[in-house]
């Protein structure tokens, strides 16, 4: 699995700035630089946020294009460079005869998972200046990785939600730690889908989750350093059993935290 990566840095004629990304142009990838303040980026179609620094983040979803322009303007004179992204072949697993109420939530739960949802994306979509993704970001617990970001599940002819995190197998009430520093955006203890959900923010749109959660042993609103105790694994919500899933999102782009944290390191004995 390929690890937090420095790109060769990009050279743009934009007011004789020279911009280094850093990161990873892949599928899932993670990428953040700095530019000049008071300069403007754009990635694709998206309008990047620039702090007072000059230092931006942005990624790359499961099924990000081949090719991503990357544009940054000083005053009226701007500059686009073509990003070469690279492709990724995602595990994909057809399951026949699978009774559909197992498949599709009944009717009378609709709501709530709606209602569930948006609070999920109001959190995502909270913009804290902080750069705390600028670190290297480590795992947040040891052990057997059981899930990975991108597979999908075919039930009955019809594509299932991409899984969009990684998962580690870990008896209930195992300790979960911060991968990274940040603020707590979210927290729920019972969610339709996740079970118990955990946001935290690392800034500029850069944001974890962690679903299917025994205990949250944070607080909305609470500024928590990388390493610290946060929750605690389970198998709430719709989960086969005690496992962490790890998430990490630009805004509404999902991204694979693997990238960040590479192969997962040996278990203490």
């Amino acid at each position: 699995m390929r690890g937090f990566i420095t790109l060769a840095v990009l050279m743009l004629s934009v007011s004789a700035q020279a911009v280094e990304l850093n990161g990873s142009l892949i599928q899932g990838g993670m990428i953040w630089g700095t530019v000049e303040p008071g300069s403007r980026v754009e990635l694709g179609k998206y309008t990047v946020a620039v702090a007072d620094n000059g230092v931006f983040a942005a990624g790359f979803d499961r099924d990000a294009p081949a090719s991503v322009p990357l544009k940054i303007c000083r005053g009226d004179a701007c500059q686009t460079q073509m990003l070469s992204i690279e492709q990724r072949e995602y595990a994909i697993q057809r399951v026949n005869g699978v009774p559909q109420k197992t498949v599709t939530p009944p009717a009378d739960v609709l709501e709530r998972i709606r209602r569930e949802a948006a609070l999920v994306r109001k959190a995502r979509q909270h913009y804290e200046p902080r750069q705390d993704f600028t670190g290297d970001f480590v795992w947040p617990l040891s052990g057997p990785v059981t899930g990975v970001f991108g597979s999908q599940r075919v039930y009955n002819g019809t594509p299932g939600r991409p899984h969009y995190g990684v998962d580690v197998a870990r008896p209930t009430g195992t300790v979960v730690t911060a991968p990274m520093s940040g603020l707590v955006t979210l927290v729920h203890d019972e969610m339709f889908y996740s079970g118990g959900t955990l946001i935290i923010d690392h800034g500029q749109g850069i944001s974890s989750t962690f679903i299917h959660l025994s205990k949250v042993l944070v607080n909305e609103g609470d500024e928590i350093a990388q390493g610290q105790a946060i929750a605690e694994v389970g198998a709430t919500g719709r989960a086969t059993g005690p496992h962490l899933d790890w998430r990490l999102n630009w805004f509404g782009q999902r991204l694979d935290p693997q990238l960040l944290v590479g192969e997962m390191p040996e278990m203490s004995q």
